[in-house]
């Protein structure tokens, strides 16, 4: 198991913590974290892009002008897609871009990021995260403490209030819960921040 040394909110250490080589060790699969990534953009698609065909727009009841003598090509609808106001060639109608893949593949492209970032040294361990009351001001300060990114995903063990309207307002800075943190955001944001039972929580959860 490799040890790292977790840091407090003031950026002092603060003793060290075990990652399990079983999630935070392995060779990363980049083909596992590509196909996990594509998968979530592909499942936030709202897919409710429309347009009307030729058979759905008004008109074309009958012939706009006579087949010869007006120096225009013969048309006989008002609806045909080469018309100012006709339909849509193949339109895009409203569908469902969302698909599964299976949870070996979720499970190996979560573990490979979460060891890329600790090759990377990108993650951050905080022995704590508490803050008494939502100030913005003051968790632009821890993080600038730790010396996190600009672009910082802060994991915790479970849900805090405070810690979630602290850090809703700070532009590249988004928070999550253990068990429900995804691949697209880890792989999204520069710094991973985890306090010390978020990773105690994923070492159980995800072993």
């Amino acid at each position: 198991m490799a040890k790292i040394t977790m840091m407090n909110m003031d950026g002092k250490e603060a003793g060290t913590i075990e990652l399990s080589d079983e999630i935070f060790g392995i060779e990363p699969n980049q083909d596992a974290v590509h196909a996990v990534v594509v998968n979530y953009l592909a499942n936030q698609r709202q897919g409710t892009q429309s347009a009307k065909t030729r058979g759905e727009v008004r008109g074309g009841g009958r012939k706009p002008f006579r087949q010869k003598g007006t120096g225009r090509h013969r048309q006989g609808s008002s609806t045909d897609p080469s018309q100012v106001g006709g339909g849509v060639v193949f339109a895009p109608k409203p569908r469902d871009y969302s698909y599964a893949v299976p949870k070996k593949l979720k499970r190996l492209a979560l573990k490979s990021v979460l060891s890329a970032k600790v090759q990377d040294k990108e993650i951050i361990v905080l022995d704590k995260l508490e803050v008494e009351e939502p100030k913005t001001k003051k968790m632009v300060e821890i993080l600038g403490n730790i010396g996190a990114e600009k672009k910082a995903l802060i994991v915790t063990a479970d849900k805090n209030d405070n810690v979630v309207r602290s850090a809703a307002n700070i532009p590249g800075v988004r928070t999550a819960l253990a068990t429900t943190m995804n691949v697209y955001e880890i792989v999204n944001h520069g710094s991973l921040i985890l306090t010390k039972d978020a990773v105690e929580k994923i070492q159980e959860v995800y072993k």
